[in-house]
């Protein structure tokens, strides 16, 4: 589980085998086992015993800004990987098999998008035709993406348009399948212009840490990427790998509108636009945390969603050794 700690002046210490999270007067003691990770999204106090309590447990500790994106986190100061990964990360970016892992992982975002779109069509039978239309546009996206050769330095800018494309297209369809109320034109980022990208944006920013947490573990480097371009301390590869995963905060998004979930008083007006709040952030979380714990299917065995994340990861640093079904 994670443990979110988003209440002003909370108090995060730890008491034997338990973290203890102390709001005014009233404790709450969590077994560290039960514990993957610990979100900070507001002003709270943490003591330096919780703090190491969680990295002597394998515990990374998050801190979120307002916009739900991570700008620290406490983890163990071991190397978490060998030198082999790493200089195998920096040998294949100027190489095809580079350029087809970063073909992979797009891939299976256009892929994710199609299977969104087509769930979702499904239920709403009055709007099939537009979804299907879309869904043909991505499939169209998917080929070009797939044909192309060469290196990511030498294709870069027509892998992005493909994504771009394919993005503008599908978020053009998910705003369409809104209530008339929530209705958005396109992404906007810090500060979101609208309900959904709000909610987007945080959902973004804790499945950032996820998988920057589980590229530690497996002892990929978050700083080398092939796809997004590098950049002084931008960890490019947990760009690179989330794009897998963006659907599952899509998805949690787009339901918790269909169920009529969200609320007005979710959101606080910043200038130019809106910041989540305690009480957003707590809904969103308990929805999010729902879809981790969903399963599906994972190399032809049903795993939860968290878990993919980190087998994934696991499986393109055994790829890059050697280790895994194939060698890159």
């Amino acid at each position: 589980m994670q443990l979110v700690i988003n209440t002003y002046g909370a108090y995060l210490r730890k008491k034997n085998d338990c973290f203890v999270v102390v709001i005014e007067d009233k404790e709450q003691e969590i077994p560290a086992k039960k514990v993957d990770s610990i979100l900070i999204t507001t002003s709270a106090y943490v003591s330096t015993d919780a703090l190491k309590f969680a990295v002597d447990n394998n515990i990374d500790v998050v801190f979120l800004d307002h916009f739900g994106d991570p700008y620290g986190r406490v983890w163990h100061s071991k190397l978490g990987s060998t030198t082999l990964i790493r200089r195998k990360q920096l040998e294949l970016y100027n190489t095809e098999e580079g350029l087809n892992l970063a073909k992979e992982w797009i891939d299976r975002k256009l892929s994710n998008q199609i299977n969104l779109l087509k769930k979702l069509k499904q239920t709403r039978p009055e709007k099939e035709e537009a979804l299907k239309s879309v869904m043909e546009k991505i499939e169209a996206q998917r080929v070009r993406l797939n044909a192309l050769k060469g290196t990511i330095e030498e294709v870069r800018q027509q892998i992005l348009g493909i994504e771009g494309m394919s993005s503008k297209n599908y978020f053009e369809a998910l705003s369409e399948i809104m209530p008339e109320k929530y209705q958005f034109v396109g992404r906007s980022r810090d500060p979101a212009k609208d309900e959904f990208n709000c909610l987007l944006n945080y959902s973004y920013g804790v499945l950032y840490s996820k998988v920057e947490k589980a590229c530690i573990i497996a002892g990929l480097d978050p700083y080398i990427g092939f796809m997004h371009v590098d950049n002084y301390n931008k960890k490019t590869l947990v760009f690179d790998l989330i794009e897998m995963y963006r659907t599952l905060a899509d998805e949690t998004v787009v339901y918790l509108f269909s169920r009529r979930m969200v609320k007005d008083d979710f959101f606080d007006q910043v200038p130019d636009g809106l910041t989540l709040n305690k009480e957003g952030k707590k809904a969103l979380i308990e929805a999010l945390n729902e879809m981790f714990e969903k399963t599906a299917d994972f190399r032809g065995r049903e795993t939860k969603n968290d878990n993919i994340i980190q087998m994934e990861c696991h499986r393109i640093a055994n790829k890059l050794i050697g280790r895994g079904e194939e060698k890159c």
